[in-house]
């Protein structure tokens, strides 16, 4: 097969074989297609779509492009993942929670981009954790602690690797075929036996609307199941903050007094709670979702949790005292600073993609991709929607290198946060499920 020719094929909108997709995610993987031939795929990808049955041997080949991990475990694999929102810290709750519950949770997270955070990058704010391990270190620490979030390893579908990169400097980004192996060909290669999908639509996603998110996570559930793997998705609100924080340390710090039971924000635990039933049931560790709910709750409220994630945090270079003493371990801004609204009354409505960017704009997140991030700063004590705020309630608190863009942010969030007299009907944080 000649690479231009089948790329013409598919430019021409015509179905592609598995091996006609085989042949090329190998030519990505090898190198033997060029930077501008894999730029053509993704655009002919883009611009014409793929049937389902492409979608599933796309996501294979990009699978058997590197190692697929094989388990010798008692325990069901299981994951979730993410489409990635402002303060969603769910990871490192989850993770903890499915291990104390029996599951084995080897979960391959990303890096955030632009206003969103990733869970890597909330995990290098502690001391010595190490997110890049090689797979030998992965199983190792899956094995002691039943959970160990990490990063991609070069040998896990490098032919996403290279795809992505020329993807994001082509514009073909946002193309469900293309999204849809990424995120599964890693997951794949894990060698799960279940995976739960959080996929989000609102302000602060990926996917603002709504219908864009139910079509992304029906195209999840069947390419998943489609490749062998069971996948249940629920459709998550990110029309605020996620939890009471935003910023990589700030939302660590958070995720250990969830963990502890010293506090847990409403919406946060919801989420969390649902999608870790969900991956009970699937990993037939609970009969049904009010049996997982029951487990998942206890493992938090009796520390079991709290326990795992301690263990999976030293056991990968992290402080052995981190859920007893996290202050002592996790950066802290120098400025910090009470935003009081211009008004008091009830939070109205928030715009959370702004609320992302403000992080980014305090170095919280990254603009581009080669950007060093500041782990200190941030937002703490945010107002969801519905709360009171005044004079003596603010809006949050901001945590700033220095008093110039504490002040940038202050104006950020006022710009951001909508003030008004009556406090309105808070849409529920679980929308729907699809699976």
């Amino acid at each position: 097969m000649l690479p231009a020719e089948v790329i013409r094929r598919k430019r021409d909108g015509e179905a592609l074989s598995a091996e006609e997709v085989g042949f090329l995610v190998r030519g990505i993987a090898d190198g033997s297609l060029s930077d501008a031939q894999v730029g053509a795929l993704a655009m002919a990808l883009f611009l014409r779509g793929m049937q389902a049955d492409e979608r599933v041997a796309l996501t294979e080949a990009m699978r058997d492009s590197g190692t697929v991990i094989a388990w010798d475990l008692d325990r069901p694999v299981l994951d979730k993942h993410s489409t990635g929102g402002v303060g969603d810290k769910v990871s490192l709750l989850l993770a903890p929670i499915v291990a104390a519950c029996g599951g084995a949770v080897p979960m391959i997270s990303g890096r955030g981009l632009g206003h969103t955070g990733g869970t890597l990058d909330k995990l290098d704010s502690v001391p010595g954790y190490d997110t890049t391990p090689d797979v030998g270190t992965l199983k190792r620490v899956v094995g002691e602690a039943g959970c160990a979030i990490v990063g991609q390893t070069a040998d896990l579908a490098p032919a996403d690797r290279r795809l992505y990169a020329v993807r994001d400097a082509t514009g073909t980004v946002e193309s469900i075929p293309l999204i849809v192996a990424s995120i599964l060909s890693k997951k794949l290669a894990a060698g799960l036996d279940a995976l739960v999908m959080d996929v989000k639509f609102g302000s602060g996603a990926f996917m603002a609307r709504r219908e864009a998110a139910e079509e992304l996570a029906r195209a999840l559930v069947e390419v998943a199941g489609g490749a062998g793997l069971p996948t249940v998705a629920l459709l998550t609100d990110m029309d605020q903050v996620l939890g009471t924080t935003a910023g990589n340390a700030l939302e660590v710090a958070e995720s250990i007094t969830h963990l502890k039971g010293e506090a847990r924000e409403p919406r946060l635990h919801e989420v969390t709670i649902a999608l870790a039933a969900s991956l009970l049931v699937q990993g037939k560790l609970a009969g049904d979702e009010a049996e997982g709910r029951a487990a998942a709750e206890r493992a938090l409220d009796g520390g079991a949790a709290a326990e795992r994630f301690a263990r999976m945090a030293a056991a990968l270079g992290g402080p052995p005292d981190l859920l007893e003493r996290p202050e002592r371990h996790l950066a802290a801004a120098p400025v910090r600073r009470p935003i009081a609204p211009e008004r008091a009354g009830a939070v109205v409505a928030m715009d959370c993609r702004a609320v992302g960017l403000l992080i980014t704009g305090l170095g919280g997140n990254r603009a581009r991709e080669d950007d060093a991030i500041d782990p200190a700063v941030g937002l703490s004590a945010i107002a969801p929607v519905g709360a009171r705020v005044g004079p003596e309630q603010p809006l949050a608190v901001v945590h700033a290198r220095d008093e110039a863009s504490a002040g940038e942010a202050e104006r950020a969030l006022r710009a951001a946060v909508r003030v008004g007299d009556e406090a309105p009907d808070v849409p529920p944080a679980v929308a729907g499920r699809i699976g």
